[in-house]
């Protein structure tokens, strides 16, 4: 017998050959060379804001801030509300969903073992693939197989996979932070506004009681003669237009308890129940050093856009990785026989194991598409984070802003309020001694009104705007204290994602 031998020749001919195809299939194969992305997320040093926003040495915000305010009735509806509100409720709905994510997409990451019986009776055809004596007869096949397969992850698809779902889950805990802070500064606003509501029926029972003592000296210099029915019933209907404006404030105290109600997660009655507010003027407002660094760890909803910009980093290493093969391995075990003799018999047994690897060679350009929408998603998510912190900032300087310019107001509507009340008292005095007539006395009553309802205003306003920089600086949140800083950002500052998206 002759044996068949290869030449030097010829063995290096072969492997040539096989070099020359190996070459061709992998530049064959679809790839995403060419294909970058250098968006990258700002650095909040990179706005500038030292003259907007001076630090001044103050605190931020902690989680029981409602407290310096006074009252005690507004923590206690903050609490009920961040307790039942379906809105944190939908947040803590969206967080549970997201964390469910990371279960499965966990499990991509062990090997699974199924396990599976079957029973089947059957007549084969006699005139078939199979002889007497199968053919013609009736058999009954039992199979029982239990398989195992395990998806090595060689180029970490599944690990990106999971890393994005964790992203996620961390980015709906910021959402419910978020919500919570939301949440407590509406039912403080809204408090307000209630407070706001009060102060000025206050002013309008005043101002009734000072249009009646107008009328009672009015009929008195009607019959002294001094005036006429026509000041009489002028004096009547400005009595009037008061009581009919303090009917209007009791309508709308009416409404912002429903509000309330409803801020709280309940009905319109709750609202109904709340006392009478009894809010103070609060701490003083003071900057905190270092706002711009520090606030993308005290503000909620940035510390979800880092995250949302982390998740889509990990959403183009997925789509990268797609580009390389897939090797998973599988093996089986079990028995197959006809009847129920030979079942459980070694000569029955079946066994099957052997990898299996998924090379994309050519798909039209279906992954680089796929890959380009990551790198779309990717640019949507920095350009939200980067538009997240310009917007806080802005909102930090613009409640500033207005709380430095009402308090400058203030002094100037303080001391109109006071001349206001002494003209106005001189010119009562005066048209009773009969000195002045009833004109002057009703346009000082309605310089003493304004003046009372711009000073209440501006003091509310001022609390609102204390209530809305409170907001703006993350209402107690610190996403040092709740795990949710992004593993790869500097301390006080953002990274980069270009490296991570390219």
């Amino acid at each position: 017998m002759k044996s068949l031998s290869l030449s030097a020749p010829a063995l290096s001919s072969r492997a040539a050959v096989a070099a020359a195809v190996t070459a061709l299939a992998l530049t064959g194969c679809a790839n995403y060379f060419g294909m970058k992305n250098d968006k990258q997320i700002s650095s909040p040093t990179q706005y500038e804001s030292a003259r907007s926003l001076p630090g001044e040495g103050g605190q931020w915000p902690s989680l029981d801030w409602a407290k310096q305010f006074g009252d005690p009735q507004l923590s206690q509806l903050i609490a009920e509300a961040l307790d039942g509100s379906p809105s944190i409720a939908q947040a803590q709905a969206r967080l549970a969903k997201a964390s469910s994510y990371i279960e499965s997409s966990r499990s991509a990451l062990f090997p699974k073992v199924n396990a599976s019986y079957s029973w089947t009776r059957e007549i084969f055809s006699a005139n078939s693939l199979y002889p007497p004596p199968y053919g013609g007869t009736w058999y009954s096949e039992n199979n029982v197989l239990a398989s195992a397969s395990w998806d090595l992850d060689l180029w970490g698809k599944n690990r990106e996979r999971l890393g994005q779902a964790v992203s996620q889950e961390r980015a709906a805990q910021a959402d419910v932070q978020q919500a919570r802070v939301t949440l407590a500064a509406s039912v403080a606003s809204t408090y307000n506004q209630l407070a706001q509501l009060y102060a000025f029926r206050e002013i309008a029972e005043r101002e009734i009681a000072n249009r009646k003592d107008i009328g009672r000296i009015t009929d008195g210099r009607v019959v002294a003669g001094l005036d006429t029915n026509v000041e009489r019933q002028t004096a009547t209907g400005n009595i009037a237009t008061s009581q009919s404006n303090l009917t209007d404030l009791d309508g709308q105290i009416t409404v912002v308890r429903y509000q309330l109600g409803a801020l709280l997660g309940k009905g319109p009655d709750r609202g109904l129940q709340i006392a009478k507010p009894t809010l103070t003027v609060g701490d003083t407002v003071a900057l905190p050093n270092n706002i711009p660094a520090d606030l993308v760890a005290r503000r909620a909803d940035i510390v979800a856009a880092r995250w949302q910009v982390e998740a889509a980093m990990h959403d183009v290493k997925e789509a990268k990785a797609e580009f390389f093969p897939d090797v998973n391995l599988a093996a089986g075990f079990g028995f197959d026989a006809f009847g129920w003799g030979r079942f459980l018999t070694a000569s029955s047994r079946q066994i099957q194991f052997g990898p299996a690897i998924h090379l994309p060679i050519f798909d039209a350009g279906a992954l680089r598409s796929q890959l380009k929408g990551r790198f779309a998603d990717f640019d949507l998510n920095v350009a939200n984070y980067n538009q997240t912190l310009i917007n806080a900032l802005q909102q930090v300087a613009t409640q500033v802003s207005s709380i430095r310019s009402i308090d400058q107001q203030e002094g100037d509507a303080q001391r109109a309020l006071e001349a206001s009340s002494k003209a106005y008292q001189l010119a009562v005095i005066r048209y009773k001694a009969g000195l002045s007539p009833q004109l002057q006395v009703l346009t000082a009553d309605q310089n003493l009104l304004a003046a009372e309802q711009t000073v209440t205003g501006l003091k509310m306003r001022r609390r609102d705007m204390q209530i809305g920089l409170i907001k703006a600086l993350g209402g107690g949140f610190d996403a040092t204290q709740t795990g949710l800083v992004v593993p790869t950002d500097a301390p006080a500052s953002a990274t980069t994602a270009t490296a991570a998206a390219n």
